[in-house]
């Protein structure tokens, strides 16, 4: 504007125009914001949380299937409250003082550990579950960065703290797995499912036979168990009936190609004793001083293993067992297995159902260790002691049927004979058909697993 300008329209009528065109210029208070000026927090919920964690069956709402196994709901309008300064439910992320996220400490943050894809070297081999999302892609590097430093920044609700380019990074690291390494002579032996594949969106469990590779009797007073990540379990079962043996080294699916059940491979499992493994992706079990597990000399077991793909790529699984020996001298207790299952399962649907067993035993015992086996209808699984002075009294109880507490008691629960233990089991069947006793994950079990030994 010149000066004749300013000359014919008066001074006022000028300045009313300057204002109105710097107005013009400005974003009002009621312009939506761009993207980068959302709050940190929002922009996790939009970019990660919501799409990737609360998705139907996982942490949408506390009507999904395995909300009682993990009690979060990651929803948009709750999930901050449902974070910040809650204590989890994972038992040792607990008694580590963890917090699902814990304001300028990442590092004692469940969320964080959850999110990288080394699930068992960086947290020092704890069992905090598997990485998320279960059977997923992993998320991108910048993604884990920028949740990191949102943590670090005192994870605040409002406010812009991290970089928002990060969540555009698409870069996923290949985290290495690192199989276990093999005992030193003298010292154990280890068995191994060898390196296999997923096919995208399929569940591949399987088993082979394997030697354990000892030519003489020998003592094992602590194992070792490592997979890859997507894994649910994995197994070594002992035999039954010992002239009933499937082929040594042969991989042997539970499901066919078109994801019917293997009939075979199912018989087969009903001559199964368990004898040692583990739902966590990795796990370093010891037994009490002076108890052990007798493996007789030319033993061999049925390594099982389990995995989800929910990907579109193929995936990989593998897994190993290390097994760790004492000298004879040092066993004053010859460890046996515990493997007390309720097969009667006649779950209605859309109901919730708690079903009970006891199990007596035919001479004195003192159990040591006690699990539970389930699958993602079991909400809660309690085991009693059966009979004598202690008769009802709870020994046992979880809520999470993947990863299930392993109890070893510091004074073993004496049993005497006609004595026993009952389980307890609460399944909350949500689907629209019957579910019963079954050998794949859309049936149901209700297992206690554990050890003891006879005086």
């Amino acid at each position: 504007m010149n000066f004749l300008t300013y000359t014919r329209l008066g001074f006022s009528a000028a300045v009313a125009i300057l204002l109105t065109n710097l107005v013009s210029c400005t974003k009002t208070a009621t312009d939506a914001p761009a993207p980068t000026e959302l709050a940190s927090f929002d922009l996790i919920q939009q970019k990660i949380l919501t799409p990737s964690c609360a998705t139907s069956g996982c942490h949408l709402s506390d009507k999904d299937i395995t909300f009682i196994q993990h009690g979060l709901v990651l929803a948009e309008g709750v999930a901050y409250q449902n974070l910040v300064g809650v204590d989890p439910k994972n038992t040792d992320a607990k008694t580590d003082r963890l917090k699902r996220v814990k304001a300028f400490a990442s590092q004692e943050s469940l969320l964080f550990h959850k999110l990288v894809g080394a699930a068992a070297s960086h947290h020092s081999g704890k069992q905090y579950g598997n990485p998320m999302p279960l059977g997923g892609t992993l998320l991108p590097d910048g993604q884990i960065e920028f949740v990191r430093r949102w943590i670090d920044a005192g994870a605040p609700k409002t406010g812009t703290i991290a970089d928002a380019a990060l969540l555009d990074d698409k870069t996923v690291t290949v985290v290495t797995y690192d199989p276990l390494p093999v005992p030193a002579a003298g010292t154990g032996y280890q068995m191994a499912v060898p390196l296999f594949e997923i096919q995208p969106n399929f569940e591949r469990e399987l088993f082979t036979r394997r030697m354990v590779g000892n030519t003489q009797d020998i003592y094992v007073n602590r194992y070792e168990t490592k997979m890859r990540n997507g894994s649910h379990h994995f197994v070594a079962y002992d035999f039954q009936n010992k002239g009933i043996l499937p082929n040594l080294n042969d991989i042997r699916d539970l499901r066919n190609p078109d994801k019917s059940l293997n009939l075979f491979t199912a018989l087969s499992m009903s001559n199964h004793l368990y004898f040692a493994g583990s739902q966590a992706q990795y796990q370093d079990y010891v037994f009490p001083a002076g108890a052990a597990l007798l493996v007789p000399a030319g033993a061999s077991l049925d390594l099982n293993t389990h995995f989800v793909n929910k990907t579109n790529t193929v995936m990989k699984g593998e897994a190993q067992i290390n097994f760790y020996t004492v000298d004879k001298s040092t066993v004053q207790h010859v460890v046996q297995t515990l493997n007390l299952g309720n097969t009667n399962l006649n779950l209605p649907a859309n109901t919730r159902t708690t079903m009970t067993k006891s199990f007596t035993f035919d001479k004195p015992r003192l159990v040591l260790t006690l699990t539970s086996h389930m699958h993602k209808m079991g909400e809660k699984f309690v085991i009693k002691i059966k009979g004598g002075p202690r008769d009802g009294e709870v020994v046992y109880t979880s809520t999470d049927w993947e990863h299930p507490d392993i109890i070893t008691f510091k004074t073993p629960i004496s049993l005497k004979k006609g004595e026993g233990l009952t389980s307890e089991i609460t399944y909350n069947n949500t689907s629209s058909k019957l579910i019963n006793f079954g050998l794949t994950s859309e049936d149901e079990m209700g297992i206690i697993f554990g050890y003891f030994y006879e005086e």
